[in-house]
């Protein structure tokens, strides 16, 4: 077990990937010698030189598509999109491309690839540096879709999500990347497997990436006041943990779903639908949702703070669920 930060967790998980397949390469723009924009690259390429960490022009179009190409040619590459908001110059190949190969050809081949992006506010980044866009990728039938939140996780599904024969997207919250866990190396987590973060018998958060936290926090808040809220953390998103999740609406009763994300037509809208067909007789009261406003992320630190997803919000969710 080391203690390591959330960057240097997937820093070491692509390494000890590139140490035990050569078919693994890294694509991405200024991940070489400068290590990312987040340094979460940071050393490989003095370790496994310039053919396996590749810098690429600044077209995300054109490297995602190289990436697709060199998956279905043997490769195993793990593209770098330097900020979430970008990979909307990707989406031909990754969305009509990636996803649909395996289909399109018959399940007789498969694009082994991951594609890595950093989403999030809270760094005053502005609204084209600052979104959450996971949506759409777990909208899209073939693509797998990873959030993780600890360290741990981090460094896991990134090893899983390598060794996928499909593709995956691998979303990696900025705000994370100074947190600091205890990682052990010989731990896998296979894709789709939600963790059970907090045991609670009154009501159930569910969340994913950075509000994992902060679900954490409002859970021991509300302890103090004698309630007490299990928090499940998904860790995938696509295909979602519907298992865990339906039991532990069973067992509280009573369902909150946080995530960062613009709340509308977002994740949590799904798995709030999913929990009302098929969860509904457990229910004792509607399942709340809480999410970012329908509007773009301000770039003032101000505005931005009132536009996140805090404790505040999450709690007042939980309130309306338990009143």
């Amino acid at each position: 077990m080391a203690q390591l930060r959330y960057a240097h967790a997937i820093n070491q998980a692509l390494a000890d990937a590139m140490a035990a397949d050569d078919s693994v390469v890294l694509l991405g723009e200024d991940i070489a010698e400068a290590g990312g924009s987040f340094k979460v690259t940071r050393g490989l390429i003095d370790r496994f030189g310039a053919a396996r960490v590749i810098d690429t022009p600044i077209s995300e179009a054109t490297m995602a598509s190289a990436a697709v190409g060199a998956a279905m040619s043997g490769l195993r590459p793990v593209l770098e999109i330097m900020f979430m908001d970008f990979v909307t110059l990707a989406m031909d190949a990754l969305v009509n491309q990636a996803a649909k190969a395996r289909f399109m050809f018959g399940g007789r081949t498969s694009v082994p690839m991951v594609a890595r992006m950093p989403h999030g506010g809270g760094l005053s980044a502005g609204p084209q540096h600052s979104q959450c866009l996971e949506a759409w990728f777990a909208h899209v039938p073939g693509l797998k879709v990873v959030c993780p939140w600890s360290p741990q996780d981090a460094y896991s599904l990134m090893r899983s999500a390598i060794e996928d024969p499909d593709p995956v997207i691998f979303v990696e919250h900025k705000g994370l990347y100074a947190g600091r866990g205890e990682v052990d190396t010989g731990l896998r987590v296979p894709l789709g497997q939600a963790r059970v973060a907090r045991s609670g018998t009154d009501l159930t958060l569910v969340s994913y990436g950075a509000t994992v936290g902060t679900c954490l926090a409002v859970a021991e808040q509300l302890a103090a006041e004698g309630v007490e809220v299990e928090v499940i953390d998904l860790r995938t998103l696509q295909p979602w943990d519907e298992k865990t999740v339906f039991s532990s609406v069973a067992r509280t009763h009573r369902v909150v779903v946080v995530h960062e994300a613009v709340q509308a037509f977002g994740v949590g809208a799904e798995i709030a639908a999913r929990i009302a067909e098929d969860a509904f007789d457990e229910l004792d009261a509607p399942v709340v949702r809480v999410g970012a406003p329908f509007m773009p992320v301000p770039f003032s630190s101000a505005l931005e703070k009132q536009y996140g997803v805090d404790a505040d919000r999450i709690v007042a969710g939980v309130r309306r669920v338990l009143a």
